[in-house]
């Protein structure tokens, strides 16, 4: 079997950290592993199938025979180094936002536009409130045709890392508010529009990955006292009638997508179904009451997995899977 030399860029982080758990898990051909991070955390040793490997930072040849390296230490690392490890020979695959709405640069859901990745060299890994709406949002585009989006999200303090979960679990400052006592209708900073980049993000990123520039798209993003697990209401209004069971049949259906979706015994996605592994949990099925050809779902998953470092691994699998199979 063919093995793969892989750099993990920001490896001692939350996403870090599960790059490694979940690159056991679909178990990747790994030859090489290369960990960086910051110069705070040079030396560290993190441990990997029983084998011990020191932390480094990134240096000049520092990505020289890797093949993929997977970074996840912010915008401004991506900025710095993501053009030395593709003029090194690796194929970058980002979780920061620096990429993202760049034109000529794929942000890839693999269960939705993995072809969008190929023959590439720098992949972005959308958002990870974004991600989980994309593959039913994909089927029912492709069934029905998508006239206007609604999305109100609650989103899991493990979004905002390792200080977001520290919030949570002791206190500090990192929220306008403490996130123990309330809900926050606030992620990221405030726009000229009284948008929040979260929720810019979810817009532009919904249009570029489905390739529907003419979407109608709003979104309210809020933070929620829960660990892991984003979830998130969608209204999505459609250009044909549907029947409810149709809807359903065709999420079940759907790559990636576990329906639960029984809510007269009360079962329906939560975070607790969703954390620790990496399917997209949809219920709620429900017609809009204010219009006939509006359905409205309700979609949970781990935004640290399947939002995130999942997501990512995914992506250089079928990068893998694709150069086999030319």
């Amino acid at each position: 079997m063919e093995q793969y030399n892989i750099a993990i860029v920001g490896a001692t982080g939350l996403v870090g950290q599960t790059f490694l758990k979940v690159i056991e898990e679909y178990k990747i051909p790994i030859g090489q592993l290369k960990l960086f991070a910051s110069p705070q955390s040079k030396g560290k040793t993190i441990i990997f199938k029983n084998k011990a490997y020191q932390v480094d930072t990134i240096k000049e040849g520092s990505f020289k025979d890797v093949d993929y390296a997977l970074f996840s230490a912010g915008s401004d690392v991506s900025l710095k180094y993501a053009k030395q490890a593709i003029n090194e020979g690796a194929i970058v695959i980002d979780n920061s936002s620096a990429w993202r709405m760049k034109k000529d640069i794929p942000l890839v859901v693999p269960e939705v536009n993995m072809s969008d990745a190929y023959n590439q060299s720098l992949i972005a890994n959308p958002n990870c409130s974004t991600i989980q709406c994309m593959p039913p949002l994909k089927a029912l585009d492709q069934v029905y045709g998508i006239q206007s989006i609604e999305y109100n999200t609650y989103q899991a303090v493990s979004g905002a890392g390792i200080k977001g979960i520290q919030a949570l679990e002791t206190k500090n400052n990192h929220f306008p508010y403490d996130i123990k006592q309330t809900c926050i209708p606030q992620i990221d900073v405030f726009m000229d529009d009284d948008y929040t980049k979260e929720e810019h993000k979810m817009i532009d990123e919904t249009k570029k990955i489905l390739h529907r520039d003419d979407l109608k798209i709003s979104a309210t993003c809020v933070r929620v006292p829960v660990l892991y697990g984003h979830a998130i209401s969608i209204r999505v209004t459609l250009n044909k009638t549907y029947q409810i069971d149709d809807i359903r049949q065709l999420m079940q259906d759907t790559l990636g997508i576990k329906l639960l979706d029984q809510p007269q015994k009360q079962i329906y996605p939560t975070s607790i179904h969703a954390t620790g592994n990496d399917l997209i949990y949809v219920g709620r099925i429900r017609r809009d009451k204010i219009n006939d050809q509006a359905v409205l779902l309700y979609v949970v998953a781990d935004n640290v997995r399947k939002g995130a470092a999942s997501n990512a691994v995914q992506i250089m699998k079928g990068l893998m899977d694709d150069e086999h199979t030319r």
